[in-house]
């Protein structure tokens, strides 16, 4: 095709982007002719590594074409954007994973869907000229193509900072952010090309390769840190709004004319992604999500419309005031069930039997049915849950399956369910355990699963019944490294993230010493905010300054137990329950029954502990929110 020249030169495949005159912007068709040539060229022989580059000065490639989304978008017809954005994902994915060196020269502007194909290669090569940027943001969209990842990856909090400013990058600042390798004037490129070319040998990259110019972004980087440390859109906001610099200043202004919807996402986005389990593929997974929806639910539309169609640049984003409810951004980034991102080598569904459907197992194990694994359930109690086949024992559910998954009160019932699913089960299966029980009981059932030639994983989660909605729970896991590998395409469906702990227990551990951390700090913000009432300091100007001070925490920022400060939370919702205070006491009495059996003192634990079976077993706390400690508080003086 005229847009793109595909051909193999000497020992290497070549494909170069032609059309100049629209910034070589990347068509539906340009990006299936690229997957069809890496899928050819993987089992070739012949072709020893693949060369990227374009033509013209002012950009290898500056973004997707949008046209064509967005007058079927406006039409109604959002399967093609879908189609686009799937197809092109999996192009990303088999770039990123390509077995062979991948070399691209990445002159002028290099923007979304250019960062695409042109940064996710073995080799990638900077000039004077060049100039990367993630602008999504700006049309209402997310950063996307994988460049996620590659923020979550960038240093400190660069890749909010990048994310949500759409800061271009010359080669410097390229290199330094990790979106590039190698910097080469371009007045060298030919001569290189036309090595690799006739050697199949990348190595010639390295040896071509100078010094960059210095990196901006790295002499700004305390700023950034500083200014872009927050979890959410409204803690950075209110940190830049604190400091006093140009800098804050000026980046306050460039993020008042960006679709605050997609700011506020990308920010959970990163967050979600950080950490060891990172993959292209849960990058892309997540990515989807949210271009899925974004014309029909998002700010899509309206900034092509404002920022390409009109060009009034006055977009009418939804959110306009900054203020993004925590539900507006889950909606965006829920899990697609059958329309999930999938890529062709991923194996079918699983046989998963799940054991205990309640609040929290019954939509953990619709979301894993969703996404179309096999699922059969048992629970004590009747129920019915949407894509879950019912057995009529936990044995029976258990029979067959490739993962049993358990999610049950406490330790005693566990041991008793295992008893009763681990001589049905067979070899080579896994079991995994969701419920937070002691930590002797989680060993306990290990070692019977390890006898019966079973994997076991415990996996305590983080996140509540909206989290097991949503699927952005937390797993903290313990077991073998073969055991958490098959069970993490699991927390994958189910979860936002999945941190392996260690050996059998470590989840458990991990979990009652979060949750004691959860229980101290829960109680000192309630008591903070009781004694800032006696002391007539508004309730706002305190969130306001102890939410970007010192005194910053989850409880604070994330889950304020104040009525209509901070994001919603059960406050606003008479305190009905998120996380329920008698959940809490049950996670401090294990916390201080593993301390004891351990020998460590936890002096603020044991308090926290008494203060909730106080509050829970002699006061009125017993089903409400952990968080109604506040008006607890309000009503007490000082004994």
């Amino acid at each position: 095709m005229s847009d793109i020249d595909i051909r193999v030169t000497g020992r290497a495949g070549r494909i170069t982007l032609t059309r100049p005159s629209a910034l070589n912007a990347m068509s539906y068709d340009m990006c299936m002719a690229i997957d069809a040539a890496l899928r050819n060229w993987r089992e070739d022989d012949a072709v020893d590594l693949v060369i990227f580059d374009a033509e013209g000065d002012k950009a290898f490639c500056a973004g997707g074409d949008i046209a064509e989304l967005y007058d079927t978008g406006t039409r109604g017809n959002y399967e093609y954007g879908r189609t686009f954005w799937r197809d092109e994902y999996r192009m990303n994915a088999l770039l990123f994973e390509y077995p062979k060196p991948v070399v691209s020269f990445l002159q002028g502007f290099t923007m979304g869907g250019g960062v695409g194909i042109g940064c996710h290669g073995s080799h990638r090569v900077v000039c004077e000229t060049s100039k990367i940027a993630m602008p999504e943001n700006g049309i209402g969209l997310v950063p996307d193509v994988g460049g996620t990842l590659m923020l979550a990856l960038a240093p400190g909090r660069l890749g909010e900072y990048l994310g949500l400013t759409a800061g271009r990058m010359g080669p410097g600042d390229a290199i330094f952010a990790g979106f590039a390798d190698h910097y080469i004037p371009r007045d060298i490129w030919g001569d290189l090309i036309a090595m690799l070319e006739a050697s199949g040998d990348a190595s010639h990259v390295e040896t071509h390769a100078q010094p960059a110019t210095d990196s901006t972004l790295e002499a700004q980087m305390p700023q950034i840190d500083e200014a872009f440390g927050g979890e959410s859109l409204g803690d950075i906001l209110n940190t830049l709004r604190t400091l006093d610099s140009d800098f804050a200043a000026d980046t306050l202004k460039t993020m008042s004319r960006i679709s605050p919807l997609s700011m506020a996402c990308t920010i959970e986005m990163l967050r979600r992604l950080r950490g060891p389990s990172l993959t292209i593929r849960k990058a892309l997974e997540l990515e989807y999500r949210f271009t899925y929806r974004a014309m029909e639910h998002g700010d899509f539309l309206e900034g092509i419309r404002a920022q390409i169609i009109d060009k009034d640049r006055n977009p009418a984003w939804q959110f306009a005031d900054q203020n993004v409810p925590v539900a507006a951004v889950s909606k965006m980034l829920q899990p697609l069930g059958k329309d999930a991102l999938s890529f062709e080598e991923e194996k079918q569904g699983m046989k998963i039997g799940f054991i205990g459907l309640g609040n929290m197992g019954g939509p953990m194990a619709a979301n894993l049915a969703k996404a179309g694994h096999d699922v059969t359930g048992f629970d004590m109690a009747d129920v019915a849950i949407d894509g879950v086949s019912m057995a009529d024992s936990a044995a029976a559910a258990a029979a067959g399956a490739d993962v049993v998954i358990t999610m049950l009160p406490n330790g005693q019932i566990l041991r008793a369910v295992a008893a009763d699913v681990i001589p049905a089960m067979a070899a080579g299966a896994a079991l995994v355990d969701c419920s937070t029980v002691d930590v002797d009981s989680a060993r306990a059932v290990d070692a019977d699963a390890a006898a019966a030639g079973l994997l076991f994983v415990d996996a305590p989660v983080s996140g509540g019944i909206g989290g097991a909605a949503g699927g952005t729970l937390t797993f903290m896991a313990g077991g073998s490294a073969d055991a958490f590998a098959k069970a993490e395409p699991l927390f994958d469906v189910m979860g936002q993230k999945a941190v392996h702990c260690g050996d059998a227990g470590a989840g458990q551990a991990a979990k009652i010493c979060n949750n004691m951390i959860l229980g101290v700090t829960m109680i000192a913000t309630c008591e903070a905010f009781a004694l800032a009432d006696k002391l007539g300091l508004d309730r706002q100007k305190m969130f306001d300054v102890v939410s970007t001070s010192s005194g910053y925490s989850w409880t604070m920022n994330a889950y304020c137990p104040a009525p209509g400060v901070g994001p919603q939370s059960p406050a606003d919702n008479d305190y009905t329950p998120g996380f329920a205070a008698d959940l809490m006491l049950k996670d401090l009495r294990l916390s201080q029954q593993a301390a004891e059996s351990a020998d460590a003192d936890t002096p603020m634990g044991q308090l926290a502990q008494a203060l909730y079976a106080q509050f829970v077993e002699g006061e009125d706390g017993a089903g409400k929110d952990f968080s109604a400690m506040l008006p607890r508080f309000e009503k007490r003086g000082r004994e």
